[in-house]
């Protein structure tokens, strides 16, 4: 009875170990035939690599010609020839045949049938504005804005397909006093205050805004996330002092 359960267990780890290696036959498989594109993020920039057929050099047997044996030509009979003065015998010549020789088939290698490529894409940058540029006071909100777009998207055609990339960026902005915040919108001057920002002492901050892209392909109706993200940092700096004040009795 243990022996059977022994001998059911290993059949059903061979047929899970089975399953678990046809998927990744299969993927290997479908480059072959089918075209493979990949979208990635590598050094802050946007991958697009397309891959076509196998890539692998075809080797094919070319046979020589086999050299048939020639025929062996039959002598003919010699006559006798009486001599005037001493008889010779006559001398007969035999040929033999020449063996048959069999060469081994040359190997030739054929061109790799493969097609592949690399493309590179550049996101936008974007620069921080600030409204007041000048004399901003303590207490008085400071409005931030960026002219980068919302929304970036590009259609690509490689390896004879065309690929669909469409990212979004997300800000956080850092004030220089301590304060963050963090929006998908790239702001407007006045009097739209969406990223708008009070400082309570007069001083000279450093403000940095912090792009973090993300986004999809899609590649013949088939969307996909996009492996990685890119960030983009831009600086600046904003001088606040203090109003004005009077006296008044």
């Amino acid at each position: 009875m243990f022996s059977i359960l022994k001998a059911r267990h290993r059949f059903i780890f061979t047929l899970i170990s089975i399953s678990l290696t046809l998927p990744t036959q299969a993927s290997a498989a479908q480059c072959v035939s089918k075209t493979c594109v990949d979208v990635y993020v590598e050094n802050g920039k946007i991958v697009i690599e397309g891959h076509k057929g196998s890539g692998k050099k075809s080797i094919t047997q070319v046979p020589k010609k086999v050299a048939t044996p020639k025929k062996v030509a039959t002598p003919k009979k010699a006559t006798a020839i009486t001599p005037r003065r001493t008889p010779v015998d006559p001398v007969i010549k035999r040929t033999t045949p020449r063996k048959r020789v069999i060469r081994k088939p040359i190997k030739r290698v054929a061109p790799a049938r493969s097609l592949s490529d690399k493309l590179v894409k550049l996101l936008p940058t974007g620069a921080i504005a600030i409204q007041p540029h000048t004399s901003a006071l303590v207490n008085v909100p400071v409005i931030y804005w960026s002219d980068l777009p919302t929304i970036f998207r590009t259609k690509v055609a490689i390896v004879g397909e065309v690929v669909d990339v469409t990212m979004r960026p997300a800000f956080l902005w850092s004030f220089g006093d301590g304060r963050f915040f963090a929006t998908t919108s790239a702001g407007r001057p006045y009097p739209d205050e969406k990223i708008a920002h009070a400082y309570g002492r007069a001083g000279t901050y450093v403000v940095t805004m912090l792009a973090t892209w993300g986004g999809m392909w899609s590649h013949n109706g088939v969307a996909r996330a996009i492996t990685g993200k890119i960030r983009k940092l831009s600086v600046a700096t904003v001088t606040i002092t203090n109003g004005p004040t009077r006296i008044t009795k």
